[in-house]
Order: structure tokens, then C-alpha cells, then sequence
């Protein structure tokens, strides 16, 4: 069966409904109180390339049920009324993930639109951890 659409023409599509900010811009968002960055990869490519350090993980298979605060699996981080700003490797995946929170009614949001390889190129801090995990803070 042919594919009626190419994955490009919903990344397209999604990005002209969306907010996109390059690696750099969301550098200057990393210290922000009032911003939440989402890192959308698989828990593999967070242990194998690291992470950006404070990112919460949130698979991009259970976005939206994470977001729906009807869902069983709702996580209260996404009714702070904080902005959120979504990653994953190149700007893809975030893009169809920002477009779908964005319909749900979740705002503000945007993404990274040069994805995580941008935040590399861009001199953006990164984590690493043996578990692909935020370390909890000393108490």
C-alpha cells in the first residue's frame, strides 16, 4: 500500500502551526523558572548521547497521555502553566509533538527546532548519566 504522506509533509505541516526556536534561542531559556524543556527521545538515546541537564523525559509515546489530565497516566508537571519547550534528536518528533499538545490545548509550547544535535552544535551543557536519568539532588 502506497503512503499517502511522507513523514516531511507532517513535520512541514506541523511546523507551520507551531512555534519553532533554534538550539541557541532556547539556551537563554535553560535557567528559567517559568520554562520546562521536554526531552521527547527514547530512553536509549538519552543514556547513549546525554541529555540537557534539567530536561524532563517524557517518551514521546505517552505525551498526550501525560498531558490529559483525564488520562490515568497524567503527570502534574504539565498543569504548572509553565512554557514548555520539546526536543528530540533533530526537530522531527518534537514537531508532531508540539503540534499535538498544542491541539489538546496545552500552551505555551514550542520546540527545538534543530533538536538536540542543534543543542550540541550550539555549545548547549550536556548530561550524562549510566541510566539515562536526571540525577535526584542531594538532600
Amino acid at each position: 500500500m502506497p503512503v499517502h504522506k511522507r513523514v516531511q509533509d507532517l513535520v512541514d505541516a506541523a511546523n507551520r502551526e507551531i512555534e519553532s526556536i533554534s538550539a541557541a534561542e532556547a539556551l537563554a531559556l535553560l535557567e528559567r523558572d517559568d520554562t520546562t524543556l521536554v526531552d521527547l527521545r527514547d530512553i536509549r538515546e538519552r543514556i547513549r548521547e546525554g541529555f540537557v541537564p534539567g530536561s524532563l523525559h517524557a517518551p514521546r509515546g505517552m505525551l498526550e497521555f501525560w498531558v490529559d489530565p483525564d488520562s490515568p497516566y497524567h503527570r502534574d508537571v504539565f498543569a504548572t502553566g509553565k512554557r514548555f519547550v520539546f526536543y528530540c534528536a533533530s526537530g522531527w518528533r518534537s514537531a508532531l509533538a508540539t503540534q499535538a499538545v498544542q491541539e489538546m490545548g496545552l500552551a505555551p509550547v514550542c520546540h527545538i527546532d534543530d533538536g538536540f544535535a542543534g543543542w550540541v552544535e550550539a555549545g548547549g551543557p550536556v548530561a550524562k548519566t549510566e541510566d539515562g536519568r536526571e540525577p535526584k539532588p542531594a538532600t
